[in-house]
């Protein structure tokens, strides 16, 4: 007889708090917000979130909420806290979100971006395989500070959390301190949100009295040691923005290197999250590489360059230069010292040399700008060669203009191209030209006035003016 497929498991929820003010931050950017390698704050507890399994992520906004929600994306549902007083009422504000669900409802901050998918899976488990109503992680510490104390029982089992500043003396003795990260069976806490009261030191709703309310019913809680206190570093300040900011770059670097890139300098190297580098690439000290950016096999990133949400193809070399939402093929030369702003497209063998700009401009395959050129909305074809010096005039005041360059064309140095204009294939254009018309394949243009040369005329002057002084 066939086996009965095993009984679907219910979905989880996670309820991530994210209302607070947050004044310590002293910034006019909402805590959630802040950028971390590439991403806001709080996107990373949600990605953990959902590579955890958690189907339905809803999360509690109150400053700034349009902001917030603006920022997060519409990629979660959204809960407004108003008039905040404490993390219990925050809770207790998505209570009709929760109404019916049976399964897991994860309860945390979101200002602690290094907690971990397989740590938030662990204490699903945990909660599951005990058959308790909540699952909470905890630490250890020899004097646990500021954090609120979880107090087991004579079997383990967790029968409550003290804050600090409601704790006796003998209650700040504990060692277990609070990780603020839970999984409840979902009934269960809707079942105990209504009987959290606001009689301690602060007179606020405090989440962590739902876990002893439903140990005195009867119903069972577990703690989870967390094995990398790291993961539950909460951001409140600047000072420890910068601290995960930290923590996060290196296991990112790791990542990668263990992956077959190499990195003689990682700590001095920033990678943000969403970053793809093949194997076999090498990443130079004070590198930034951001937001979505891919980077192919066998590169070579220089030092000190800036690539933001660009894909560079195999093989490529980037020199001290900054490439910003941009298309690099592969065997491209970029730099030293060049900027490829948006929109360019450069095509495989290229070369941009030292001090050229590029802006919406597409490069063809083989085609070389040595040095000092700008070319902005421009096309260049195949093989085509830029002198240095040459810039394309693709503004009027009024109107961006794009000109052409075609294929095997030689550009002189020193050249003007005033857009809208076409230098044809395999054409030729003098060094020095100003040139407001096409120049036809095949065809030389100048733009230059003709040279005069006066034999005798500086001898005169002098003769006339007296040496010049010393």
């Amino acid at each position: 007889m066939p086996v009965p497929d095993a009984p679907a498991r219910p979905e989880a929820v996670a309820v991530i708090l994210a209302a607070g003010k947050s004044t310590r931050m002293k910034s006019a950017t909402p805590k959630p917000l802040h950028p971390l390698c590439g991403i806001p704050l709080a996107a990373h507890v949600i990605r953990a979130c959902r590579a955890a399994g958690v189907g339905r992520i809803i999360v509690i906004v109150g400053h700034a909420a349009d902001r917030v929600r603006a920022g997060l994306g519409d990629a979660v549902e959204y809960v407004l806290q108003e008039n905040p007083r404490g993390t219990g009422h925050a809770v207790r504000c998505a209570a009709d979100a929760l109404a019916g669900v049976e399964g897991d409802v994860l309860v945390l901050a979101g200002d602690v971006p290094l907690l971990k998918a397989g740590t938030l899976a662990a204490l699903r488990g945990a909660r599951a395989d005990a058959g308790a109503s909540v699952a909470l992680l905890e630490g250890w510490a020899a004097d646990a500070g500021r954090y609120g104390r979880v107090l087991h029982g004579p079997d383990g089992a967790v029968t409550g959390i003290v804050e600090a500043r409601d704790a006796s003396a003998e209650q700040l003795a504990v060692h277990e301190w609070n990780a603020s990260v839970y999984c409840f069976r979902g009934p269960d806490l809707l079942e105990a949100l209504p009987r959290i009261d606001c009689r301690n030191d602060q007179n606020e709703f405090y989440l962590t009295d739902a876990v002893g309310i439903l140990h005195d019913w009867g119903r069972k809680a577990v703690s989870v040691r967390v094995d990398d206190e790291s993961e539950v570093l909460g951001v409140n300040t600047c000072v420890e923005l910068a601290a995960v900011t930290c923590a996060l770059r290196k296991s990112i670097a790791e990542r990668h290197m263990l992956a077959g890139v190499s990195m003689p300098d990682p700590g001095s190297v920033s990678i943000d999250v969403d970053v793809e580098i093949g194997a076999d690439t090498l990443i130079e000290p004070q590198a930034q590489l951001r937001g979505r950016t891919a980077l192919g096999a066998g590169c070579l990133i220089g030092a000190g360059c800036r690539i933001e949400e660009s894909e560079i193809g195999d093989g490529a070399r980037i020199l001290a230069s900054h490439i910003t939402q941009s298309r690099v093929g592969p065997d491209v030369t970029v730099g030293p010292y060049a900027h490829i702003r948006p929109g360019c497209d450069i095509g495989a063998g290229a070369r941009i040399g030292s001090f050229c700009e590029l802006k919406l401009a597409a490069v063809g395959p083989g085609a070389k700008l040595a040095h000092l050129t700008y070319l902005g909305d421009a096309d260049v074809g195949a093989e085509a060669n830029i002198g240095g010096g040459t810039i394309t005039c693709n503004y009027d005041g009024w109107v961006k203009r794009r000109t052409e360059i075609g294929p095997g064309a030689f550009v002189g140095s020193n050249n003007t191209l005033v857009a809208p204009i076409r230098v044809g294939a395999g054409a030729y254009t003098a060094a020095g030209s100003t040139l407001t018309e096409d120049v036809p394949d095949d065809a030389l243009g100048l733009g230059r006035s003709r040279q005069a040369v006066k034999p005798g005329w500086a001898q005169r002057l002098r003769d006339q003016k007296g040496d010049r002084a010393k």
